[in-house]
């Protein structure tokens, strides 16, 4: 078939290269508004770096105009293959010469060479076939363009883990589907197939026919990819899931709480779970339950725990198959409507456009640093080392006051607006700016400089800075939220071992600054006789002296025009900088509480509570840190203190509800808010000497499950499926009310054993 010149842009879906006796094929897969495109280079070499002064014994050498950051002049390394590449880099390691940017694997460098991210245009001889566009070495570019992206919920339900199928279902839009093992009744949509075979070849040729950019699910990768993966060896069906036929795969991670990768050519697979984590969304529990019911307001059509669930899927599937199939769609279409309501998708196209990042990688600031800053770093005429092992040093974190304890009237808050980000733009702080720092530079901290005139980094978080204010603007919280990430990750990437520019001096330079920026505004603010009742990284919290809530608010505004202009003065002065450091009226508190460290007359650290008014004229309860927010606390325990909070704040009694609530408690009204629930994160069998109580509980269950759900009986921790024995109210009334009260009783001058505690008769 002869090959035309064709021209598209595409946003990119996957990536790969594949060994080929010349070098290495790369394969990249994109979608665009014609259709899916498919794109292959030939013959491409993977790329290192030695000083010129080194010897090489493999591979072809070339001499660039490049230095290292240290300033010695380099010479470009090619090899055809990874072995190749492996045995050479190690040499050079035991002479003690390490080769340079030997990690960039091939089909990264050829995009962030070009500066692409999300998008290209290609342009090139291509040819039609499948209704695939495959274009062979073609020019790229980059390019910009917002995607429509076909988008695939699917589900699969099975007797067990190793056990058959069941079924499997794919929601896309308005279609949807269902393939059955087994036979039933006829239902629009649902296929019924003798074997399990016939039902996974059924499922994997839709899959081919709907053709989707994008399959979604819950715990997608690790259960129903890996499960599918599983069950079509078993059957002897070819797991052709990726696009044009070709055979996709799970690679499990190295340990059990390492995330396991799917390579499905042409097709992004996106775990709603691993998506809302990377896009910072916060849950009590990540089951598909509870984040429906958080987000939708509604849940699976099944919600038995454990064993019990499973009991009755495989109730329905033998005896009412239409209420089966109806709770496999529901889950297909739970998890397409939280992608909807939490515009997880956005997400995860535009980190992917900020980044250079493919739309799945579940990890990966490191790389996403790499993919911005080694192509410009290139521009600047120096090339970058290797990753490798490093003795990580210890350096400074944020900075955190001692807290003044009490119940405070009018809280101010002042806020730094991303202050790392600006630290790293007002400061000049960079790695290459650290390597070529002249005698007129900036300084830092351990002993770093940085040039005034040779940096990148600065100029990066400008340009994202520029563009989230842009995205806010128009109302794009998607690409908002993905460019806050993605610059909020700059300071933890320098500071980590992982990143090939680590240097002590670069992390200290960022967080001893934040500290000398907030203990400056502290003084300037107590200098004006104002109380700072505590502090932390970017804030300061600040008792405000007038009447009313509203002559508050004018003081929080005056102190945020005297502090901004304090220190552009001030840099101006001393360090001939323009400052990009902007401090914000985050919030108002009618009332604060700021608690003590349990058993200490100290004041706590990162645990606070306070009463804002809200646009709408309402009252609301703010929490930080405690037991009102943390999952490791049972639902009594968290919403007892929450009203507890409302109550003082408004001044309203709280004494008889706190008797009523423990008359309830023991009259059996409130166990369905008394259970614990653990993620598990090792295997069972590795805990010997310190047996924690979801571990105890664990091990009365059958297998490894999850997360575990139980409650602490007379006998001790038992899983919700198995009590046998009746639950030890004292235990939550002595281990979870108490001191959840306490917290904040003891600022009224009370106790919760007083207000709420039993006593035992002795006859």
């Amino acid at each position: 078939m002869s090959l035309a010149i064709h021209e598209r842009t595409i946003f990119l879906l996957t990536r790969d290269a594949r060994q080929r006796p010349r070098g290495f094929e790369l394969v990249y897969w994109g979608a665009s508004p014609e259709g899916p495109v498919r794109v292959r280079l030939h013959d491409r070499r993977a790329v290192f770096f030695v000083p010129r002064e080194v010897p090489t014994a493999a591979g072809t050498r070339t001499p660039v105009e490049l230095l290292t950051l240290d300033g010695r002049p380099v010479d470009r390394v090619e090899v055809t293959s990874r072995s190749e590449l492996r045995a050479e880099v190690d040499r050079l390691a035991r002479e003690g010469t390490p080769a340079w940017e030997a990690d960039v694997k091939p089909a990264d460098r050829a995009l962030m060479e070009r500066f692409v991210t999300g998008a290209c245009t290609v342009r090139g001889p291509a040819r039609l076939r499948g209704g695939v566009l495959e274009f062979e070495d073609p020019a790229i570019e980059p390019a910009e363009t917002v995607p429509r992206l076909r988008v695939a919920s699917f589900d699969v339900e099975a007797e067990g883990p190793e056990a058959p199928i069941l079924s499997v279902a794919i929601v896309s839009g308005t279609s949807e589907r269902v393939f059955v093992r087994g036979s039933g009744p006829a239902i629009a949509g649902v296929s019924y197939h003798a074997d399990e075979r016939s039902t996974l070849s059924a499922f994997l040729a839709h899959v081919a026919e709907l053709d989707p950019d994008v399959l979604i699910g819950w715990n997608v990768i690790d259960f129903d990819l890996a499960y599918l993966e599983a069950r079509c060896a078993k059957s002897g069906v070819r797991f052709s899931l990726g696009r044009g036929g070709e055979r996709a795969s799970v690679l499990l991670g190295s340990t059990p709480s390492a995330p396991s990768v799917a390579r499905v050519a042409g097709r992004v697979i996106l775990d709603g779970i691993a998506t809302m984590r990377a896009a910072t969304w916060s849950f009590e529990s990540f089951s598909l339950e509870n984040v429906a019911q958080t987000l939708l307001g509604r849940g699976k059509k099944i919600d038995h725990p454990g064993a019990d669930r499973l009991a009755e899927i495989l109730r329905l599937y033998r005896e009412d198959l239409p209420r089966f199939i109806e709770y496999n769609l529901e889950d297909c279409r739970l998890v397409s409507d939280i992608f909807r309501v939490a515009h997880l998708l956005e997400f995860a196209i535009e980190r992917q456009r900020l980044t250079g990042l493919t739309m799945d990688r579940r990890a990966g600031s490191v790389s996403a640093f790499d993919h911005l800053y080694l192509p410009r770093l290139h521009r600047a005429g120096r090339v970058a080392p290797s990753t490798g092992r490093v003795e990580a040093l210890a350096s400074p974190g944020g900075y955190v006051m001692d807290s003044a304890p009490g119940l405070h009237d009018h809280v101010l808050v002042l806020d730094f607006k991303s202050l790392y980000p600006s630290i790293i733009r007002t400061f000049l702080v960079d790695p290459l700016g650290l390597a070529t720092a002249g005698e007129d530079a900036v300084p830092g901290f351990g002993g770093a400089r940085f040039s005034r005139t040779t940096h990148i980094l600065p100029g990066v978080i400008e340009s994202l800075w520029a563009a989230r204010d842009e995205a806010k603007k128009q109302g794009d919280a998607a690409l908002s939220r993905a460019i806050k990430i993605l610059m909020n990750s700059f300071y933890g990437v320098l500071g980590t071992p992982a990143c090939r520019f680590y240097d002590p001096r670069l992390a200290s330079s960022i967080t001893r600054r934040g500290h000398e920026i907030l203990q400056g505004s502290r003084a300037l603010i107590e200098a004006r006789g104002l109380a700072v009742i505590y502090g932390d990284t970017d804030s300061l919290f600040v008792v405000g002296d007038r009447p009313s809530y509203e002559e508050n608010l004018a003081l929080g505004r005056e102190l945020v025009s005297a502090i901004n202009d304090h220190w552009r003065a001030r840099l101006r002065e001393e360090h001939r900088l323009e400052s990009a450091l902007e401090v914000q009226l985050e919030t108002c508190y009618l009332r604060f509480l700021m608690p003590t460290i349990r058993g200490s007359e100290q004041g706590s650290k990162k645990r606070y509570a306070g009463l804002v008014l809200k646009k709408d004229g309402t009252r609301h309860v703010v929490v930080k840190g405690l037991e009102a927010v943390r999952t490791d606390w049972t639902p009594l325990a968290r919403s007892f203190q929450r009203e507890l909070l409302r109550r003082v704040f408004l001044n309203e009694p709280y004494a008889e509800w706190i008797g009523a609530l423990t008359d309830d408690l023991y009259a059996g009204r409130l166990d369905d808010s008394l259970v614990y629930r653990k993620r598990l994160r090792r295997e069972l069998d590795s805990y010997e000497k310190s047996v924690p109580p979801h571990i105890v509980a664990a091990r009365q269950l059958e297998g490894t499950p999850r997360e575990v759900a139980y409650v602490i009986t007379t006998r001790g921790p038992q899983p919700i499926e198995k009590r046998t024995a009746p639950i030890d109210y004292a235990h939550y009334l002595e281990r979870q009310l108490a001191p959840a009260g306490d917290s904040v009783l003891a600022f009224v001058g009370e106790r919760f054993m007083r207000l709420g505690g039993r006593q035992l008769s002795l006859f």
